[in-house]
């Protein structure tokens, strides 16, 4: 039976590309942007990770509410009121980012932009049906496909670009200075922070250091002396307000410390501890060996009063040079008005190993972060709101498109047919295959960003944040979506059973590069773009076997719902894997953790084994064009 035509007919060209890019847009900020921006804000990874995977969840049970969307209003309807609340939802997180309990206000604006966008997704994807002929929707499949890749290109890439943008100019000149080693040279003696008085300098915001000349020895320290000058900068930076504590930055500022649950003191803290104690940080255990290198204090500061009201936040990290050079206290310092007049501290060690001259270039970049991201959300806002508007007046009026009325006889008949789909054939190696396929990306995809953004003291690369949008979210989405096009290209000439074990490879195979990123710590935008781009591609090319292997297990009688219902597993899939690794990654550090990574593969290799599957499945068929 043909699809009715819509009783107003409206050329699809107006409406179908602007519906599935503001479709796209919503998922990659909650997803990925989210992710960016708290780290940019100082969220530790645990919390990243944890509370935005619990994002996944509207997406995951999305089957069980879409007959509401059904039996109540049109799909028009849907569309234009998810468009208002996205709108809004927008508009609140630019105004809570500058809150003190930012972390918790915005989350629950993310909540509901979670919610609204899949809700979104179900009435947009129903309306498409409705608004066109049978033609036009084969016709269109590729255009809405690709607008909805342009969302994600928009927002990890040119919405985090804006972002570090403003970031940028808002900031102060930055600091860059060199850290020399000299095996024969006498250590300045320096300053007590309490007595060093800051020099104003012009009227133009700058990040200054002293020593102005840093030049340092090789001889080794006591290991004692070297964690006292580590506590008095920690706590230094701490007391003046330059860092807080994880538990401040969620809660507002308070510092409370709660007694920890019979649950963590049985299972979490014991299993914390063996990670630790046998997989834990390298750059702590460096830090604190026996024979330790020769550590020196650095002031940071600036050389002007910052505007009122205004927060900036300077970030430090190694810009190039020896790698034997690295920073042990410091890296992320907020600076005011109430505490600008007073040095932040950061404390910076050899390499125990290091006997001859050599030198590293450190750089101090500060700016309105808070601002950026601001900014950048109050433009969303206003797009959401100008997509309101438009739809409101471009969106066909479908004579299909109605309200069925009948939500208990469809919740009745939706019940019956998600229990057929627990009768197929197979079941259980289906769902290990939707759960597990994506077991190691679930958990590299919550970290990549923060890895790339995180200090080079803490294991990272250092990047910008309009480098992060450049690197992974334009040269990292353009290689995921060509992958992506590749694979359904060849799953078509010769089935996916064909494709199945390359795709495998494909998609778990290339989490390698971030071992040899976290180990060998490049500073070479290329060889950073090229690995990214290497693991994105890889990505979307075995992405493709997932996709078409949800449209294989949902085939039947109700293929539509039970594909639905693939799509809820697909983002559970998602959602537990990554609500661990931050957790994971913040003890055990980058470099084992992205080895962990690859060993998570293993159990895609094994669920893919056992899943039954057609060997014509995707092929062409003979005699076709």
């Amino acid at each position: 039976m043909k699809n009715a035509l819509p009783s107003t007919k409206k050329n699809p060209w107006l409406w179908v590309p602007s519906l599935y890019y503001a479709e796209g847009l919503p998922y990659v900020l909650v997803m990925i942007v989210s992710v960016i921006m708290y780290k940019r804000l100082g969220v530790s990874n645990t919390d990243i990770a944890l509370y935005t995977s619990w994002l996944y969840l509207p997406w995951t049970i999305k089957p069980l509410w879409s007959p509401i969307v059904d039996a109540l209003r049109t799909k028009r309807f849907w569309i234009i009121s998810m468009q208002l609340i996205i709108g809004a939802g927008l508009g609140g997180i630019a105004l809570t980012i500058p809150a003190d309990a930012y972390f918790k206000l915005t989350l629950g604006f993310f909540w509901l932009l979670a919610f609204s966008s899949a809700t979104h997704d179900i009435a947009a994807d129903g309306f498409y049906m409705l608004g066109l002929s049978d033609h036009d929707q084969a016709w269109f499949v590729g255009i809405r496909s690709t607008f909805y890749r342009l969302a994600m290109i928009t927002g990890q890439g040119l919405l985090i670009i804006l972002a570090g943008f403003i970031e940028t100019t808002t900031g102060p000149v930055p600091a860059e200075f060199t850290f020399t080693v000299n095996p024969g040279v006498q250590q300045e003696r320096m300053v007590q922070p309490d007595s060093f008085r800051i020099v104003l300098q012009s009227n133009e915001i700058g990040i200054q250091n002293y020593p102005e000349k840093i030049e340092v020895p090789t001889d080794l320290m006591d290991k004692n002396k070297v964690d006292s000058l580590v506590s008095f900068a920690q706590n230094w930076n701490e007391n003046h307000g330059f860092t807080v504590t994880e538990e401040a930055s969620i809660n507002g500022g308070t510092q409370k410390r709660h007694e920890p649950s019979w649950f963590a003191k049985i299972v979490t803290q014991p299993l914390e501890n063996f990670l630790r104690s046998n997989w834990g940080k390298s750059a702590q255990k460096t830090a604190r060996t026996a024979e330790v290198g020769r550590a020196q204090l650095v002031y940071l500061h600036l050389s002007n009063e910052p505007p009122p009201d205004e927060e900036i936040i300077v970030n430090f990290s190694r810009a190039s040079g020896d790698k034997s050079i690295a920073i042990i206290e410091g890296s992320r310092f907020i600076i005011t008005r109430e505490n600008w007049q007073k040095p932040c501290l950061t404390v910076i060690q050899l390499d125990p190993k290091l006997q001859t001259a050599s030198s590293a270039r450190f750089i101090a970049r500060g700016g309105n972060i808070r601002l950026s991201w601001i900014v950048t959300f109050l433009v969303l806002g206003a797009l959401f709101i100008f997509f309101l508007i438009y739809h409101k007046f471009m969106l066909p009026f479908p004579a299909s498109d109605k309200s069925s009325g009948q939500g208990s006889t469809i919740f009745g008949e939706f019940f019956i047919t998600f229990a057929s789909f627990f009768k197929k054939k197979g079941i259980w190696s289906i769902l290990a295959f939707l759960l597990f396929y994506r077991f190691a990306e679930a958990q590299l995809a919550k970290l990549a960003a923060p890895f790339l953004l995180d200090v080079q003291d803490a294991g990272g690369l250092a990047l910008t944040t309009g480098q992060l949008g450049f690197v992974y979210g334009t040269v990292g989405v353009l290689c995921l979506v060509f992958g992506g096009l590749l694979g359904g290209f060849l799953a078509a000439r010769h089935g996916l059973k064909y494709w199945l074990w390359w795709m495998v490879l494909a998609i778990n195979i290339p989490n390698a590069v971030y071992i040899y990123l976290s180990q060998a710590m490049p500073q070479d935008l290329f060889v950073i773009n090229v690995a990214v781009a290497l693991e994105q591609f890889g990505y979307g090319f075995g992405f493709t076997a997932y996709m078409l292997y949800m449209i294989y297990a949902a085939d039947g009688e109700h293929k539509t719902a039970h594909f639905a219902i693939c799509t809820g597993f697909m983002a559970l899939g998602m959602m537990l894997p990554g609500m661990l690794s931050g957790w994971l990654q913040d003890i055990i550090g980058y470099e084992n953790f992205f080895i962990w990574v690859v060993i998570a593969t293993i159990p895609s290799f094994i669920a893919t084994k056992f899943i039954p599957i057609d060997a014509d499945f995707g092929r062409k068929e003979k005699g076709t064009k």
